[in-house]
């Protein structure tokens, strides 16, 4: 059995239950943010793009994004919510291990805790593929969990209630793996399903170690890390 329940995380309910934590105010706050680290870089990979909450934010502002995800539903949602905003998003069915491209972008995005999710050979040839996407000189902007941040709040179980129904995660950390184990319990409409994931914690310094493993240079963080902030690590592509 996988470590990770794709199908069963990122769904319908994940929609549902994560509306009100991803409000419209939130994902502007993130797209000025995000704006400010990619400059005048026009063609932007959202990776993955999920339901489309920042590429379609991104190509309001002017970029030409292309989002990539291996959800059918999130992509849908993508493509009906660029519709109704009147912007033009490329998206792409596929998965974040095998992206079908080379140097066709000058920035990537890998947002909202996007990275992490296969062991840790896997995930090392992820940044790998970012590096191959990105052009000579590329930039890729990540925003994913503190842990330091993380370790400070966590509790062994956190929730989300919407009217009767409710999200519950059960949450366990493997100190030996820094990875975190959850067990998530959906109740909807008065029946019950569980999922279950898990996801690889990475410090800054880590992630910056295994950024210039796969080629980038100039890795910074995008925030001071602290016991406040989420992580968020920019790095380029070295020019030709």
């Amino acid at each position: 059995m996988s470590e990770f329940d794709f199908e069963g995380v990122f769904d319908e309910d994940y929609l549902y239950f994560y509306e009100e934590m991803l409000s419209p105010e939130r994902t502007a706050t993130e797209v000025e943010q995000i704006v400010e680290f990619l400059g005048q870089r026009g063609d932007v990979l959202d990776c993955p793009c999920g339901h489309g909450r920042i590429s379609n934010a991104l190509a309001e502002r002017g970029y030409r994004v292309t989002g990539i995800d291996q959800s059918e539903l999130f992509l849908d949602r993508a493509r009906t919510d660029a519709e109704a905003r009147g912007v033009d998003v490329e998206y792409v069915h596929g998965d974040m291990r095998a992206l079908p491209w080379s140097e066709q972008f000058d920035a990537l995005v890998n947002w909202f805790t996007s990275f992490g999710y296969f062991d840790d050979e896997t995930n090392r040839a992820v940044l790998k593929q970012f590096h191959e996407a990105l052009r000579p000189g590329g930039r890729l902007v990540m925003e994913l969990q503190n842990p330091a941040r993380l370790f400070r709040i966590l509790l062994p179980s956190h929730h989300v209630e919407r009217g009767d129904d409710f999200m519950l995660d059960i949450v366990d950390v493997d100190w030996e793996t820094w990875r975190t184990r959850s067990e998530r319990i959906i109740v909807r409409d008065g029946k019950v399903r569980r999922a279950h994931f898990t996801v690889r914690l990475y410090s800054y310094p880590e992630l910056r170690d295994e950024l210039v493993g796969a080629g980038f240079d100039n890795v910074r963080p995008g925030v001071e890390p602290n016991l406040e902030n989420r992580l968020i690590v920019v790095a380029d592509r070295p020019g030709a």
